[in-house]
């Protein structure tokens, strides 16, 4: 459990302060009852907008499409049940930051023992880069229909770019939450443009949304994949790092209201990103599937195919999307990096190093001819097995009082999970199951 101040911090004032010490000002400020309402609840707001992009990038662009247009609007359900599983365990992950100062992944090495510490170390940097293999093609290939550019140019100008942006942090946090809440918005107002142009039908969208439904082994592919792609392991242990010194308690009754005005951005957040995800996938179905265009396999396809179906405006906004989510999901994919390496093994190495190494997959890809949709989809499937490492143990941890303080799990919370957490390894196995089940037959 987080240890508290002995005596109260001092009142800052907000003139002649950095950025970030005027939002953690105006924090104090609502703490101690000077402000009220949206001026409130406003320096809150910031951590959930960058975990939410790892909820719209690329691969859910590729899972999303090829979801849509093969099985129209069935699979909505999927969506909506992985974006609740989304805002709990994100609420979660930021509550134990806040609760115990320290995020998921530090954590886990102080609590187990180090052969268990290196090989969780393992498997998340294996998600991590399989994450950035799907950002980092996503953002190229958005360059490539955009401009024409080679796909493997446009792999080196998106790792320059999000370096670029990655810089911001220097300035402190908010500048970077500026700039990839900016990007969401991009993507938000892409989508409301799309669903203007594919008029989706909306009574089998409300259907689809809450009546489950599953076909056969490639359905169950897909739901798998959508899960992997919106439910992302690198962003519960980014978002635990990401509040566990934005604004320090002083106290425990302090740290729970710090959390209750924690909960709307995540409310927010990722609301936002599971209406886009509902959005693209909607957005197929009524303009692939529902002209017999069950064949659409990657992005490329898609983007061509828009624009005899619904003009050569439709296929600009799809890329310009595709290319604002690439670009910040790829900064984000990168600081879970960081903060997965330095919790776990205790040491970092330079952003420019860490950008170079993660970038060498997409490259590799571009460089061999590899069908670029088809590694996103595989990647999201990659994530969905590596995710329920952080989702049990944020659980364990969650759930302890000698840890979490006030701010434990309610037993409601706690099933919750748990029921996410079955949910979750109980579609794995179903995927094993069919897919190899016809090879041992």
């Amino acid at each position: 459990m987080r240890t508290y101040p002995a005596q109260p911090i001092e009142n800052m004032t907000l003139d002649h302060l950095a950025e970030e010490d005027k939002t953690r000002a105006a924090a104090r400020a609502a703490l101690d009852g000077r402000s009220r309402g949206l001026r409130a609840i406003l320096p809150f707001l910031g951590p959930a907008f960058i975990a939410c992009v790892a909820y719209i990038d690329p691969g859910n662009y590729a899972t999303n499409i090829q979801g849509g247009s093969a099985f129209g609007y069935n699979l909505l359900w999927i969506i909506a049940l992985a974006n609740l599983m989304a805002m709990l365990l994100q609420t979660m992950s930021a509550k134990l930051g806040l609760a115990t100062g320290y995020n998921l992944a530090e954590m886990c090495r102080k609590q187990f023992r180090l052969p268990v510490v290196y090989t969780m170390w393992v498997i998340s940097e294996v998600a991590a880069m399989a994450t950035d293999l799907a950002e980092f093609l996503g953002a190229s290939i958005a360059l490539n229909l955009l401009f024409g550019i080679p796909l493997l140019y446009a792999t080196l100008i998106t790792g320059v770019v999000t370096y670029l942006i990655l810089l911001l942090e220097q300035h402190g946090f908010r500048p970077l939450e500026a700039v990839i809440t900016a990007l969401v918005g991009v993507i938000a107002v892409c989508y409301i443009i799309e669903t203007f142009f594919s008029r989706p039908d909306w009574g089998q969208v409300g259907f689809h949304t809450v009546v489950p439904w599953l076909g056969g082994s490639q359905s169950v592919l897909f739901a798998v994949g959508i899960i992997g792609a919106t439910v992302m392991p690198h962003v519960i242990y980014l978002h635990s790092s990401l509040t566990q010194k934005r604004i320090i308690p002083r106290s425990e009754q302090e740290a729970r209201r710090i959390f209750r005005w924690s909960i709307p951005d995540v409310v927010i957040a990722m609301g936002l990103a599971g209406l886009v995800n509902m959005a693209m996938l909607y957005t197929a179905a009524a303009t692939f599937h529902a002209h017999g265009r069950s064949d659409i396999a990657d992005i490329n396809t898609a983007y061509q195919t828009l624009t005899p179906l619904l003009g050569g405006a439709a296929s600009f906004v799809f890329a310009i999307s595709l290319l604002a989510s690439g670009l910040s999901s790829s900064t984000v994919g990168t600081m879970a990096g960081q903060v997965i390496m330095q919790g776990f093994v205790g040491f970092t190495i330079p952003i420019w190093v860490r950008r170079l190494v993660t970038m060498l997959p997409a490259v590799i890809v571009a460089i061999i001819g590899l069908n670029p949709t088809n590694t996103l989809v595989i990647s999201q499937v990659v994530l969905s097995f590596a995710l329920p490492l952080p989702v049990i143990t944020l659980i364990m941890f969650t759930r302890r009082r000698d840890l979490m303080g006030t701010l434990v799990n309610k037993p409601l919370t706690t099933w919750a999970a748990i029921a996410c957490s079955v949910v979750i390894l109980s579609l794995n196995v179903w995927l094993l199951y069919s897919t190899f089940a016809p090879l041992l037959g």
